[in-house]
């Protein structure tokens, strides 16, 4: 017997036995949807990290105070006033390992545009937060330094706030907008970042100078430190050089902060892209762990897929018998078992192929959770579905090979 009258034969034995086929490729069916769903969320998971990686910026550094403390009671996180611009100018300018650092002061304000009004925070920042971030331009330019030195009215808009304020406008650029008392003219729109890991719109935002911002919106609120900045932004030469300049500053702020050895620092150095990346080594750890889990219905699978093909056996003992009388060989019989063996993995896997992607479409739709589907996982967990065929169809086809064909006829 040839390949294709083996696939035939195996093929004809399967529609004979529906029903217990059907039953005997569920445990495979199983196994595979299992491993492609678990697949598909990490793999989601991890896009989405990376995404969200490459929205920071390469190389970013992000410098923040420490808590405040009052009364010996400490605040939240970054809540204190020790940074100042001062300390963003002498990063830029003092250390090589750094190429460009940027203050920053936020708030939340309503901001006002004709009739139609939203809530959102205002960033008051310098021209080089936009490079280290590298955010792109939809429309219209940058503030630029002059703007910050002059203290200009001028923003730069996130998508979110431009489609709250402006649905109606082609461009928002041109238009005003009122932030508390004072009048400000929208001079570009950012292009979209998306969310962040905790779920925040980096797209709802608007951006001034931060000269604009002291003078017009927040003013000398902080008394104890006039100068003083909620976080700097700060990018590094290269890769390479991330840690070098996390140092650099370390030891620059503490020599303009007249820290003495053995004060702890008022201030913190963070690496948000390192802390993202150990986020996605765990997330990818915890997506093979579930896959390895949902393997086990391929081991189930395959469990059933040797039962019933060893029932398959001493059921057509006759056949067997028959077979190897008028001349067949071990191998063609070994070969004929294996074939229906792997034809009940395949069609069961190709089953549990589409019932994967179903449930993966559904969990992406209604939990609204980040999915990718991997071609390589559906390549991979078909591969698995066949060996499993193989491995766990291999001995009853070697026990049906190694039957006396005497003994096979006189069983009937």
């Amino acid at each position: 017997m040839n390949w294709l009258e083996t696939l035939r034969v195996a093929l004809r034995s399967i529609r004979a036995n529906r029903m217990r086929s059907a039953l005997t490729m569920l445990g495979i069916i199983i196994g595979v949807a299992s491993v492609v769903t678990m697949i598909a969320i990490g793999s989601g998971a991890r896009t989405k990290i990376a995404e969200q990686i490459r929205s920071l910026g390469a190389h970013v550094l992000m410098v923040l105070p420490e808590a405040s403390s009052s009364q010996g009671v400490r605040q939240r996180a970054g809540s204190g006033q020790s940074l100042t611009e001062g300390d963003a100018a002498a990063i830029m300018a003092e250390l090589p390992a750094v190429t460009a650092a940027a203050p920053s002061i936020r708030g939340v304000f309503q901001i006002v545009a004709g009739k139609r009004n939203w809530r959102t925070t205002v960033n008051g920042t310098t021209a080089e937060y936009f490079v280290i971030r590298e955010w792109a331009l939809a429309a219209g330019r940058y503030f630029t330094a002059e703007d910050t030195k002059g203290g200009e009215r001028v923003a730069l808009i996130g998508q979110t706030v431009a489609e709250e304020l402006f649905p109606d406008f082609d461009s928002p650029v041109g238009q005003t907008l009122r932030i508390g008392h004072a009048l400000v003219t929208v001079v570009g729109v950012l292009s979209e970042k998306g969310p962040t890991g905790s779920g925040r719109d980096q797209d709802d935002v608007v951006f001034l100078p931060i000269s604009t911002v002291r003078q017009r919106l927040v003013g000398g609120s902080n008394q104890v430190n006039r100068d003083a900045v909620a976080y700097i932004l700060a990018k590094a030469v290269s890769g390479q050089q991330l840690s070098v300049a996390e140092q650099q500053i370390a030891w620059l702020l503490r020599l303009r902060h007249d820290l003495r050895e053995g004060q702890n620092d008022d201030f913190r150095v963070t690496n948000p892209a390192a802390t993202m990346r150990a986020q996605t080594a765990s997330t990818r750890v915890l997506s093979w762990l579930l896959a390895s889990v949902a393997s086990v219905s391929l081991v189930v699978g395959g469990i059933s897929i040797m039962n019933i093909m060893l029932v398959s056996v001493a059921e057509r003992r006759r056949e067997i018998g028959l077979r190897l009388a008028v001349g067949a060989r071990q191998k063609h019989i070994r070969m004929q078992f294996l074939t229906e063996a792997l034809v009940l993995c395949v069609i069961g896997g190709l089953l549990g192929l589409m019932l994967g992607t179903v449930s993966t479409a559904i969990l992406a739709y209604y939990a609204n959770w980040p999915v990718y589907l991997s071609p390589t996982a559906m390549v991979l967990a078909m591969v698995f579905a066949g060996l499993t065929g193989l491995v766990f169809g291999y001995y009853p086809a070697r026990k049906a090979a190694k039957s006396d064909p005497i003994e096979c006829l006189r069983s009937e």
